[in-house]
């Protein structure tokens, strides 16, 4: 007989013999039936289980059947541990409450800290859901809240998935229960975030505060339930007539079925009754005496709009994070709750109006130039997408750039704006109407910004877009009257080189460059000339052979030695710093022997020079690189007239390498690119 086929008939005996040691022998015999089960066996074995547990009662699963499990938690097989850890779930409805909520969730949260497979403790989640939505006893309430954020910190992405889709749903259900959702979970997990956000003044934990923040989201389906639930209207959700259907995008895709706002009230046509009548109310009879949304209203927002002024703008994933959670409040509680109760908090804390900026009362402004800018942007004002929403993104974004262009504030939460929008196409195009905006601007310090901000759009947006919008603007800001505009626009073009391959767009933007280095009006422009070194330092590596080969080399060859007769020692010295990083970074390129010898090499021997009058240190590191090409160029002129060579492969010996990087790391004056100078992409 198949193994498979005796699993009736050992329950059906076990559930019938008189002698309770017997009917442990064949519970035994059934545990260990298949050594190792795969998914369908264990499936049969807790089916019978379930079966046999329906038929004999509680108190005998519990003296029967969980010491069963009980013996094989450590079982060597995975398989084994798993049919234990999926047994506790499906046996859970059948036990004593008390053992529930005691030795069973004991044996769950030891599986979850002690097993070492990600399947048995994926299996432990969705069984610790299914205890949750049982448990009834409020004394296990914080063990709840400690394994919940056991599980979100669990190293494996599909525990930490099973806890988003079971645990965390199941759990929020017995908070809300409880009456522990708006008092302690979510209040918790916030007080918690900042905590992580103080702690990370050297060094932020970005993990763990994408842990925290995930979790929030989690919640935000239950708290709107709630919200729903407990609503001046909710005694008048009568289900009659035919029911307006809900809008397929009113709410955020949810994470599982669990997190449906639907699946959490009951069913579809109740959400749609309720929606009805939260949408009037909040639009016609307001929120007196709704505490439930107040909290939420008078609570919750301030903290978190508080809390989102201490981040740290330069950390992306953390204002990518923030900016979800914010996109998921905001749509799951609906347009009108975003409009009259969510950006009249953010509007207050930016002192901006929708209409206009008044540039006096904000020009001493620093929530401006906080994470604040970015999240609002992102998070509040892209969660619809109608015409008037689009202006007001559009608005606000001109309003941040004149602001914080004419009050000579720092550009990061502009910059943070336009990474987050511009990862999503979609925002591409109202981002280059931004620019335009600044392009055309009365004030050179506004058109300053638009420049250096088209050096973000490059990268993400594509050619097409680039050539027919980009270039004509920036070809239009390089012959702007103002000399600093026109020096903010190389970035940019620099950017270009490195990232476009269509010939006839790198070729404008060459011409470009070159008119900036060949005009004599710009000969004595030191800030010019330091922007292009600069540039040249940072995309030479990655740009295109040729324009490094015909127009880097040659050009930083000339900048090199026109900097030997500059007569004031600060300018002097200040070029030569940037003419230093430009060539460690470009140390690493292929370089042909003609390049090497007619460009590379005399452009070095000029640098040393002015090294020997300004900084000894810098001159001693030169002097061994030019030493040690040379050695190498004789050698490889012997050996193979017409070779083509990397300095950083052929040139530079091991040992060479070795002190270069060594001194290079001595220096104060050079710039953290320099650390991976021979890592850099050929």
């Amino acid at each position: 007989m198949h193994q498979m086929e005796l699993i009736p008939l050992i329950l059906c005996t076990a559930c019938l013999h008189p002698e309770p040691k017997e009917r442990d022998q064949l519970l035994h015999i059934l545990f260990n039936l298949i050594k190792r089960p795969d998914d369908e066996q264990r499936q049969m074995i807790l089916t019978g289980c379930v079966a046999f547990a329906r038929h004999v009662g509680p108190t005998r699963v519990e003296a029967e059947l969980l010491p069963q499990c009980w013996e094989q938690i450590n079982h060597k097989y995975p398989e084994r541990r798993l049919l234990v850890a999926e047994a506790c779930g499906a046996l859970a409805p059948y036990l004593p409450k008390e053992i529930r909520s005691s030795l069973v969730l004991s044996m769950l949260q030891q599986m979850l800290t002690e097993d070492k497979a990600d399947l048995v403790r994926e299996a432990v989640i969705k069984s610790l859901g299914i205890i949750m939505a049982y448990i009834d006893d409020p004394d296990k309430y914080l063990q709840g809240f400690e394994l919940q954020m056991s599980a979100l910190n669990d190293p494996s992405e599909r525990v930490v998935n099973a806890t988003h889709q079971v645990f965390l749903p199941a759990f929020a259900a017995w908070t809300t229960e409880l009456g522990k959702l708006q008092s302690h979970l979510i209040p918790t997990l916030l007080s918690n975030t900042e905590k992580i956000l103080r702690d990370g003044e050297h060094g932020l934990d970005e993990h763990k505060l994408h842990l925290h923040l995930s979790a929030m989201q989690s919640l935000i389906p239950p708290l709107f339930a709630l919200v729903l639930k407990n609503a001046p209207f909710a005694s008048k959700a009568k289900l009659q007539g035919e029911m307006p259907q809900i809008e397929v995008t009113r709410f955020p895709r949810p994470a599982s079925p669990l997190q449906d706002v639907a699946t959490i009230i009951g069913s579809r046509e109740q959400l749609s009754v309720l929606l009805e009548l939260y949408d009037h109310q909040l639009e016609h009879e307001g929120t007196t005496g709704w505490e439930n949304l107040l909290w939420v209203v008078n609570q919750l927002l301030p903290h978190l709009i508080e809390t989102v002024g201490n981040i740290n703008v330069a950390s992306t994933s953390c204002v990518h994070d923030f900016s979800r959670y914010f996109w998921r409040l905001c749509r799951t509680f609906g347009k009108i709750f975003t409009n009259t109760k969510v950006k009249p908090q953010f509007q207050e804390i930016l002192r901006l109006s929708e209409e206009a900026v008044d540039v006096s009362a904000t020009a001493g402004n620093g929530v401006l130039t906080k994470a604040t800018v970015p999240i609002y942007a992102t998070g509040v004002l892209t969660c619809y997408n109608q015409e008037e929403d689009r202006k007001l993104l559009v608005g606000f974004l001109e309003d941040v750039m004149t602001t914080l262009s004419l009050s000579h504030a720092p550009l990061d939460s502009l910059k943070a704006t336009f990474l987050e929008l511009g990862a999503n196409p979609a925002y591409h195009e109202l981002l280059l109407s931004v620019l335009w905006y600044g392009v055309v601007h009365t004030s050179a310090l506004v058109r300053c910004t638009a420049a250096r901000m088209f050096e973000l759009l490059v990268k993400g947006v594509n050619e097409t877009l680039v050539a027919q919008r980009v270039v004509p603007a920036l070809i239009t800001l390089s012959s702007d009257p103002e000399i600093s505009v026109r020096i903010a626009t190389i970035p940019a073009f620099g950017t270009i080189m490195e990232t476009v391959i269509q010939r006839e767009l790198l070729e404008r933007v060459k011409m470009q460059l070159a008119s900036f280095l060949e005009d004599p009006q710009y000969h004595d422009q030191h800030s010019l000339h330091m922007e292009i070194i600069k540039t040249f330092g940072r995309v030479g590596p990655n740009a295109e052979p040729k324009f490094r080969d015909e127009f880097v080399l040659p050009n930083l060859h000339k900048l090199a030695n026109s900097n030997n007769q500059q007569a004031i020692d600060t300018k002097r010295m200040d070029v030569a710093i940037q003419l230093f990083e430009a060539y460690s970074a470009l140390s690493c390129c292929f370089i042909s022997e003609e390049l090497m010898v007619n460009h590379f090499l005399p452009g070095l021997k000029c640098l040393r020079i002015d090294m020997e009058h300004l900084s000894p240190e810098h001159e001693v590191i030169l002097s061994s690189m030019i030493k040690e090409c040379e050695l190498k160029v004789e050698n490889r002129t012997v050996q193979e007239p017409q070779s083509s060579m990397s300095i950083a492969a052929s040139l530079v010996s091991e040992d060479t390498k070795t002190r270069f990087l060594n001194k290079m790391g001595q220096l104060s004056t050079s710039g953290a690119m320099l650390a991976n100078v021979f890592q850099r992409k050929k």
